[in-house]
């Protein structure tokens, strides 16, 4: 009988990869959460107060003079590496339910733009380059271009101003897009600019070219909408499938219930990270003995690509506070608290992409008697796969990853 709450902190990275200067150099020295500590004492002469997150071992996970170095609570922690290609949401949080990421392509629209035009045509809508430039308009106010938030080539964005169309006009035109998509997501998004979206549009690296979504103001004007079309993964093994399955209540809650698929888990949508935790909290109170919850604050990562690291420290500041409300309801044996991130978005590193960067693994087991400190986790798909063992469905479940604990003593479950 274990409860299993799987937090996702969007863009919380603690440290380049050695891999992370492949697209941009002056990313071997991303450092999300230490330049977001760093920053935050260099602009207020104090330090960044995380009393949640420093009890369950951040400071283990990333030393830091700003951060205490023994937890308080009896946890494992660690860090983990992406498993996957560039840094991304949809892909890692496939890699983090068990799924093989690793064969995703990666291709700019101009590689197949008369491919895409083509298609969109022959569905009834129009299609025009803005000023000869490898991005589509459709229908005269919907764009279709590369998304320069991600790494170059990783997602397309489908992007419409709605107070000009729907967001099931936008959605209409990406579902065609993702079609013949050969990229690990298409994204819908709609929301209010500032003006209209070519003012907008900008180069990328690598020859990418797309809409700016930040500068636009879809993230600052309310009414945001956005929905993931995420590449075909084979969803037979991968975490909420196997847990529900298995009878046990799933539910997803924030960014997670748009970019995981699962149709016997209850969906709980949300932005605003003290929304996100009191959903969490609420499904928490509602679970039966055995639940698993997976929940994403998605605002860290809105205030990375921002570059605004203030409001990326308030944020922190808010989950942080709703992680300590989780914690009494998790405190019978066997139950778990997961804490951990799906890549960087480091918001001092000068540009407005995701960082390739090892995230925090948290792991909180109230039956435990000591802290532990994790060695680093090859892939996400291990947290996954942590998961998996507390909720009894074995350590091979998953479609990949290995368990970074042993059950609790009594729980099901196959020791590693």
């Amino acid at each position: 009988m274990s409860r299993v709450v799987i937090v996702v902190i969007d863009g919380f990275g603690i440290g380049a990869m050695p891999d992370a200067d492949t697209q941009r150099p002056g990313d071997a020295a991303a450092d999300t959460l230490g330049h977001l500590l760093d920053q935050h004492r260099a602009t207020t002469g104090r330090r960044l107060s995380l009393p949640t997150l420093e009890a369950l071992g951040l400071g283990l996970a990333h030393p830091h003079p700003d951060l205490p170095r023994e937890p308080s609570l009896p946890v494992a922690a660690g860090r983990a590496a992406l498993g996957y290609p560039g840094a991304d949401t949809y892909a890692g949080h496939q890699t983090m339910m068990g799924a093989d990421c690793g064969g995703v392509t990666v291709a700019r629209l101009a590689e197949h733009l008369d491919a895409v035009a083509v298609a969109l045509r022959a569905n009834g809508h129009g299609t025009d380059r803005l000023d000869g430039r490898p991005l589509l308009v459709v229908d005269g106010r919907i764009l279709v271009h590369d998304n320069l938030e991600a790494d170059p080539g990783v997602n397309w964005n489908v992007s419409g101003c709605l107070a000009d169309v729907s967001f099931a006009d936008v959605l209409r035109i990406a579902q065609v897009v993702r079609s013949v998509a050969p990229v690990a997501r298409v994204i819908a998004v709609g929301g209010h600019a500032d003006a209209p979206l070519p003012a907008f549009v900008r180069e990328g690296a690598l020859g990418t070219v797309g809409l700016d979504t930040p500068a636009s103001g879809f993230y600052r004007n309310g009414g945001l909408a956005v929905q993931h079309l995420g590449a075909p993964l084979d969803r037979g093994r991968r975490l909420p499938e196997l847990v529900a399955a298995s009878g046990v209540p799933v539910m997803l809650v924030g960014k997670a219930a748009e970019v995981l698929a699962c149709d016997a888990a209850v969906r709980r949508p949300a932005v605003d990270t003290t929304d996100v935790f009191a959903l969490t909290l609420d499904a928490l109170r509602r679970a039966p003995g055995t639940a698993l919850i997976v929940s994403n604050v998605q605002e860290t990562d809105l205030a990375g690509h921002q570059q605004d690291a203030p409001r990326y420290a308030a944020v922190l500041r808010r989950t942080d506070t709703g992680l300590s409300t989780l914690l009494p309801l998790l405190s019978s044996p066997g139950d778990r608290l997961i804490v951990t991130g799906d890549h960087g978005n480091d918001p001092v590193i000068g540009h407005a992409c995701h960082t390739r960067e090892y995230v925090p693994v948290l792991i909180h087991r109230p039956e435990a008697v000591r802290p532990d400190r994790l060695p680093t986790a090859r892939t996400l798909a291990d947290v996954g796969a942590t998961a998996a063992i507390a909720l009894g469905l074995g350590a091979t479940a998953l479609g990949s990853g290995t368990p970074l604990l042993r059950p609790a003593a009594g729980s099901a479950g196959v020791p590693t």
